[in-house]
Formats: structure tokens, sequence, C-alpha cells
């Protein structure tokens, strides 16, 4: 058969569902084999759309995302979304068109060094250079893509490669001698772990992204005690955020109780964590008085920002399960945590999560994401872009299970919303799928509306819409002496008549009594929906740790 009917015989077998892409010149054979795979395809109209919607289906559902574009502008389009898994975790694998072998090198029309360019961003990369590689590397990218941390794998077919003639033999063995990850965990360190956290006074677990995969776990270990919790915005879930021992979100714009508590913590359980910028804030004040136990399953994370004191290498999954059993057969005195639980209270009760409502009909942007808790009673999966809304979103909306909460992290992606929803909603076709996003994120892939449409992919869109870049005005107005520098967007486009458009339904809201009975109308309405929701213009995120500050110094 030919190259790319073996290559979707290796998705199949890989168990992919479906795939997002967008076809051109370099990756014509792949979707000539497309038309009798039987493998469901979603075409994006934008590479980017396509990327992004492959990691909101990751994300989503646990499972490998697969997105495909051509060679050239088609492969640079997936830069992004290729960064952005990296940065994240996210298990994509990228499939991209290429020149054909003799123009490798030339110049030729739509050649770009796919490989090269996207080298720093992958977790690894291959470029094929005979048919008979492409099944097994394949199939190597899934097992790289799905083991050990996650992450994206890119796949470069040369055109003339993939509509070659092979003998196809299903692949059952991938075994890769120079990648062999650490799963479980040493017992040693385990052991040791326990005996810190069980004469620990001021314990606090800090659980990351990589803790999502082991929620459950992660309960079992924190309920084990009295063991306070707080997690990353890409941990959001994995603890349940109306959970007693749940201290909210850390970092630059997390809860006071949670910053406090690990300003002052003398144990820190860090799981699934890589204690980024935005979570230790001023490095060198960082919980000055704890230890570290560091649980994660990429070692080149422990001890690079924050030296570890004990070290833990594997999945959280398979490592806490031992560690709550380990920590419960040392019978810790609870009483121990009395007084840490009397500090943690009285945070709560002198600095509640609030923000000052309007008197009269105006939203404040806090409030629509109360609203919308309200309206879809907890239980939506949120997609959020980047910028103030998804600050506020991380604050006010109480995620109670993993995977229910889907942002770009690390990279801060504005654009990743709505295609991130569209990926989510087909991976999770039964949920409730929401996307909350801002006027200036959502303009940067509107265009995957028409992929929503096209498809019956019911996303509701819910734009926090204040007139501006909204994170970028805040920090010119706190930093910049309020030099505004083209940040207000001028209230363009009418995003009623542009989703009208697009084949969506649109709306606008902009009374705050009447706020939650019109999402749950967007909710209930067939099909997808996009709700243009005018906000307070110039509200700022707070709290806030501002940069190059400690966590004890958070204003707001």
């Amino acid at each position: 058969m030919r190259a790319v009917d073996a290559l979707m015989e290796c998705l199949k077998a890989e168990g992919v569902e479906v795939v997002f892409g967008l076809p051109g010149g370099a990756n014509l054979p792949t979707y000539d084999a497309f038309h009798d795979a039987g493998i469901r395809h979603i075409l994006v109209r934008h590479e980017a759309g396509g990327g992004h919607a492959a990691e909101g289906y990751a994300k989503a559902t646990g499972r490998v995302g697969v997105a495909l574009g051509t060679s050239g502008p088609g492969a640079t389009n997936l830069v992004t979304p290729i960064c952005d898994a990296m940065m994240d975790s996210v298990p994509v694998v990228f499939l991209t068109g290429q020149v054909r072998t003799e123009l490798l090198g030339t110049d030729g029309f739509q050649e770009a060094d796919t490989i090269g360019i996207t080298m720093p961003i992958v977790k690894h990369s291959m470029l094929i250079q005979h048919p008979l590689e492409l099944p097994r590397a394949i199939h190597e990218a899934f097992h790289i893509a799905r083991t050990g941390r996650p992450g994206p794998v890119v796949v470069d077919i040369p055109t003339d490669l993939s509509r070659a003639d092979i003998p196809y033999e299903p692949i059952t063995d991938v075994h890769l001698p120079g990648y062999q990850p650490t799963t479980d965990g040493n017992h040693k360190q385990i052991r040791l772990a326990a005996k810190a956290l069980a004469n620990a006074s001021r314990p606090v677990i800090y659980a990351g992204g990589g803790s999502v995969s082991a929620a459950e776990e992660l309960v079992e270990f924190a309920t084990s005690d009295r063991l306070p919790v707080t997690c990353t915005v890409m941990g959001l879930g994995a603890f349940p955020g109306t959970h007693p021992q749940w201290l909210g979100m850390l970092g630059m714009h997390g809860t006071r109780t949670a910053n406090y508590a690990i300003d002052e913590a003398d144990l820190i359980v860090a799981i699934g964590a890589r204690f980024d910028d935005r979570v230790t804030a001023k490095l060198s004040e960082f919980a000055p008085h704890a230890k570290f136990v560091h649980i994660d399953v990429d070692p080149a994370e422990i001890s690079k920002n924050v030296p570890a004191h004990i070290p833990i290498v594997g999945y959280a999954k398979k490592i806490l399960p031992k560690l709550t059993a380990e920590y419960r057969a040392l019978e810790p005195d609870a009483k121990r945590l009395d007084e840490w639980w009397h500090r943690i209270e009285s945070w709560r009760e002198r600095h509640p999560l609030t923000f000052t409502d309007s008197t009269d009909a105006e939203i404040k942007p806090q409030y629509m994401v109360q609203a919308l808790y309200e309206a879809t009673q907890g239980d939506a999966v949120v997609c959020s872009d980047v910028g103030q809304h998804q600050m506020w979103a991380a604050q006010h909306y109480h995620f109670g299970r993993p995977r229910q909460w889907i942002n770009s992290g690390g990279l801060g992606t504005m654009g990743f919303g709505l295609p991130a929803a569209m990926g989510a909603k087909v991976g999770r076709p039964e949920e409730m799928v929401v996307c909350i996003t801002g006027d200036g994120s959502f303009q940067m892939n509107t265009q995957e509306l028409a992929t929503c449409a096209q498809n019956g992919i019911d996303v509701k869109v819910f734009i926090m819409n204040n007139g501006y870049l909204g994170m970028v005005r805040q920090w010119q107005e706190l930093f910049w002496d309020r030099r505004y520098s083209h940040v207000d967007t001028g209230q363009y486009p009418d995003f009623v008549k542009l989703a009208e458009a697009y084949g969506a339904t649109g709306m606008r809201f902009t009374d705050k009594h009447t706020l939650v009975e019109d999402m749950r109308q967007a909710l209930a309405t067939e099909g997808p929906v996009v709700a243009d929701v005018r906000v307070a213009a110039e509200e700022n995120v707070y709290p806030m740790i501002a940069p190059g500050q400690a966590a004890r110094d958070m204003v707001g």
C-alpha cells in the first residue's frame, strides 16, 4: 500500500478518532488517504486553530491529539501551538507535509526547514527520509508524546515519500533504548518525604499541571491528614475548589491565603509543578522557611529553579499512593497542624477573594464569571484565552474536577480559547463546553467559528468585552503611569453580527440583573453561540504580586 495508507492504519492502531487539519500541496497524498480511511477529519480555517484544537482535545480527554499542516506556511502556522504544547506538557502529534526530497534545501515553493524551526520547542521530531520509516515513526511519535513528561512530537513527511508504495505490516513493539522514563519513584526517597511531612508543622501541598492526571490520588493524599492544598493555574481542578483544605490558587494573581501559606510554610510538597516565575515571583525570597519535596516525572525540572531537598522522579499517579501509605504508617500527630490551620483560617477571614460590585446594572468582570458558574451550576468544561479574563476565571470559577479547566499557561497564547474549546467539545461531546475569552483574544482565531458551525460543534463563547487589551492596559496603568499605548480595541467588530455571519448565534448582554438568566438562555440555545458581555472597562485583576516582589508583598 501507499505509505500514507499505512499512516492511516497506524493512526487507527493508536486509537485516533479525530484529527484537525488543513490540506495543501505537500500533504495532498495524506488527504487522499483520508478519503477512505474512516477517521474523522475536521477542516479548520487556520493551522494554528487546528493545533490548539488538538491541544484542547488532548487536555480534555487525556489522549494524544493530532494536527496536520502542509509544508512552508502550513508548518510555520503550527509553531505557536507546538510551543504551547511544549510549555504545558500536552501530548500532541503534529504531522506536516514537506516538499519532494529532491527539492529539500533548494528554497522550493512552500519549503521551510520545519525540523530546524521547531527543534527547540518539541519533545521530539522526525524528518522521514525513506517511505519504509513512516509506520514506525508514527508509532514512536505517539509513544514519546504520551509517556514520561507528555509533549509535542513533529513528523515531517516529504510528499514524494508519502505516496510511495511500501510493504506494510502492523507494528506492535515500540522500544526506544535511549528513552526509558523513570515512572515509579525511588522508595527510599518516598519514605524520606513521608518522614519530613510527619515532622512538619506548617506543610503545604503545591500541585501543578502534572497533578491533573493524578487527581484522585492527590485528594487521597491530602485528606490522609489535614494537609493544605494550593494549585497553580495549570493544576486547577486537580483538587476540588470547594474543599475545606483548598487554599485557592497561588502565584501572581492567587489568593493571599495561598501565597501567605507558601511564604510561611516549613515544608512544601510540589507535585508536577515547575516553580514558574508567575508562582515564585522574586525567586530569592520564595518560601524562605521551607524544605522542598519535589515530585516530577521530568528530572530536568527538579532543582531547576528551586533546590529540592527530597527529589522524587516519576509519575505522581504512581508515587502519591505510596507516599500516602508511608505517611499513614508513621501515625503522625494530627494536633501538630492545629496552630497552622488557625493561622490559615485567620488569613481566609481577613483576606477573602472579593471585589467591589457595581451599584447599577454595570457588569463587573468578576461577577460575569460568578454568573457563569451559577448558570452552568459549576459543571461546565471551561476553556479560556489569555489575559485578565483568564485570571478572573481561575479565581472565581470553582473547579471541582480534573480536566474541567483548559487554558494556555506557560506560553500564554492569545487565540487559544475558541479552538481549544472546539477540540474539547469534539473529545467530550456529552459535556457542556464554554469558552471565556476577551475581545482581544477572541479576534485572534475567530475564524474557527466557521469550523464549529460547519461541523455542529456546540461551544458557547462568552466574550468579556471591556474594549481593551485588558492585561496590558492594567500594566500600563500600574507600572507605566497610565500612559495607555495602543490597547484600546475601539469596540470593533460587532460580535453579534460577526457570529451570525459565521453561522453561529450572536447575543449581547449588558445588565448584571439579568445576566444569569441571559447566560442560561445562551447555554440552552442550539449550536455554537457567541455572547458579547459588556463589562466595566478599567477593572483590574487583584490581588497581585508586582513584578520583582515577594509573595508577602501582595497588593489589591
